[in-house]
């Protein structure tokens, strides 16, 4: 397993509240009042926060060559085995949280009537949802988010046969997809319910963690950069721009670490609370929409209307989502992620 490295948990910690706050400037009428309120950081949060997801899609890169293929090649697991794995790591915390979702929403169509507030769900869409397929058959998504999960699914899986199937040439695989995933697949719009749409921004983080086991690491760190240079040369996309830095970020890091171990361990020491941040990351990422729907009940309710009694709702709701991801990571998450597939 990869050291833990304060940049990453720190990127997990960041990116995942910006997701957090772009749905509070998203949905329902809070999100209108913080539109009047404070409408040109309304307007930031709402168009580029959400592109946060880009950093989770390299770190993902990144952990997956890290535990597939540390060393660039296949480690003799059973394919079918780690993508089971994958899948139940992913999904019974994604199943717990919908629960939760569904009993939160059928609570805020009590109060509030509003087109964001899911609906409850039929037999099809729960299958859906436990098959992580809602995406690709256009099914509706009974929470925000879980586009993502099944995403992160879906690359993993394709990581997945690239290494198994390409053996000594498995890099060159991965390189082609990412590639090819950069200069056409991500220029797609109907195809974002697929991995190759995304599998760029994937890729890119793999090659960050595989730099640090190369004897040219500058080298792939230029590689790197040119790749992304070039695809920005191509076609402008400011998600892949974020891609590339934070890829780019975490290869610098890499290589770091792998000609300075003891002074960069002690020197990039995680402290305790971002720790515990990044490790609650995908709990906040899988139950803040409970909170979103609830503090938008509270809000239309109440009926408030003073700056101050909307930033203490904002705060508030913040925190209520923080302590909900501790206690999910706590009490749910980590229980489950002792089964195995």
């Amino acid at each position: 397993m990869p050291r833990r490295l304060i940049p990453i948990d720190a990127a997990k910690v960041l990116a995942s509240n910006l997701i957090v706050l772009h749905h509070f400037c998203a949905y329902g009428p809070l999100a209108d009042a913080l539109d009047l309120a404070a409408p040109h950081l309304t307007a930031w949060f709402f168009e580029y926060a959400r592109m946060a997801v880009q950093v989770f899609l390299v770190i993902g890169g990144y952990f997956a060559a890290s535990s597939l293929a540390p060393h660039g090649e296949w480690q003799r697991h059973a394919p079918g085995r780690m993508v089971v794995r994958r899948f139940v790591r992913l999904s019974l915390p994604l199943g717990a949280a919908l629960l939760l979702t569904i009993g939160v929403s059928a609570l805020t169509r009590l109060w509030l009537q509003s087109d964001f507030v899911p609906a409850a769900p039929g037999l099809l869409q729960l299958l859906a949802h436990a098959t992580l397929t809602q995406g690709v058959l256009g099914i509706e998504s009974l929470s925000v988010g879980v586009w993502y999960v099944a995403i992160d699914f879906q690359l993993f899986a394709v990581m997945t046969l690239l290494l198994w199937g390409g053996r000594h040439r498995a890099l060159w695989l991965v390189a082609l997809a990412g590639v090819a995933s950069l200069f056409y697949f991500n220029l797609q719009p109907e195809g974002d319910n697929w991995a190759p749409y995304f599998f760029g921004s994937y890729a890119m983080g793999a090659f960050a963690w595989w730099l640090g086991h190369s004897r040219h690491p500058v080298r792939w760190l230029v590689a790197l950069a040119f790749i992304g240079a070039a695809a920005m040369v191509w076609d402008f996309r400011e998600r892949i721009a974020l891609a590339w830095v934070t890829a780019l970020a975490l290869g610098i890091s890499r290589s770091r670490l792998s000609t300075a171990h003891a002074a960069s361990t002690t020197r990039l020491r995680v402290n305790s609370w971002i720790r515990r941040g990044a490790r609650s990351s995908y709990a906040l990422f899988l139950t803040h929409f409970s909170v979103v729907m609830l503090t938008n009940a509270l809000w239309a309710n109440r009926r408030w209307e003073s700056g101050a009694s909307l930033a203490l709702v904002c705060f508030l709701a913040w925190l209520a989502c923080q302590l909900l991801a501790v206690l999910f990571e706590r009490y749910v998450e980590r229980p489950l992620s002792a089964i195995r597939g």
